[in-house]
């Protein structure tokens, strides 16, 4: 690819990951190589099968210490989900600096900088410094305005209507 451009799908509304993972499909299908990083996101979950089948060209990293939702976590918790956060976005930035991935998708990124895990200078930074051929693709709610300002691509996914208003808990298959 000449350049590559830089994607934020955000939101309150269901689908964000989804659709990364699906435009990571996609350019796996065109003969991408892709490595998805997921960030603040440790239960199972159904992609997880299927894109482990996919070999080395599609890589999931995923860092450790996840132990339920930010909110819920004790202070303890908390400060080793950012020792954790930090280790996974060090390891990402020398993936990237290898040259080696052509998209690189950062899911729950925005979760990070919102629970204060990681700056936002630290990832506007990296989308600054990213090789020009990579497609970088960043999910999570409260997108700052200083990433929005930099992507070339930005959706918001909006909850207009979700199952959980009406008592529907998470189900496996379509929500994990």
């Amino acid at each position: 690819m000449e350049k590559g451009l830089v994607h934020i799908y955000t939101g309150d509304g269901k689908g964000k990951t989804t659709s990364a993972i699906g435009l990571g499909i996609r350019a796996f299908g065109r003969g991408f190589k892709v490595l998805l990083a997921q960030f603040l996101k440790g239960m199972d979950t159904g992609e997880l099968h299927v894109l482990k089948n996919l070999g080395p060209n599609f890589e999931v990293y995923r860092h450790k210490n996840v132990k339920g939702f930010f909110w819920n976590m004790s202070d303890e918790q908390k400060a080793e989900l950012k020792k954790s956060v930090r280790e996974g976005f060090q390891h990402v930035k020398e993936e990237i600096e290898k040259d080696k991935w052509d998209m690189v998708i950062l899911d729950e990124i925005m979760g990070t900088i919102h629970n204060q895990l990681i700056d936002t200078r630290e990832v506007v930074e990296l989308i600054k410094n990213k090789p020009d051929k990579l497609e970088l693709v960043l999910t999570g709610r409260n997108a700052p305005k200083e990433l929005i300002e930099l992507a070339d691509y930005v959706s918001e996914i909006s909850a207009i209507k979700h199952p959980w208003q009406q008592g529907i808990k998470a189900r496996k298959g379509i929500e994990f």
